[in-house]
């Protein structure tokens, strides 16, 4: 899931603002909250990044 150069720069978590990090996920690519006890995994569907809490995987 290679996202397109520099896109990791310009996202943040939409719940903390802290930087995300790509991660194969369970089902499918996922962009991962660096922050401290946050961690919320947001889906990558269809090489889009879904950065919306409501479809955020919590931490186990």
């Amino acid at each position: 899931m290679p996202l397109e150069a520099g896109l990791l720069d310009i996202l943040a978590c939409p719940a903390c603002h802290a930087p995300l990090r790509e991660e194969e996920g369970p089902e499918t690519p996922e962009l991962v909250c660096t922050g401290e006890g946050c961690g919320l995994a947001y889906p990558v569907r269809d090489d889009i990044p879904v950065l919306l809490v409501d479809e955020a995987r919590r931490p186990a």
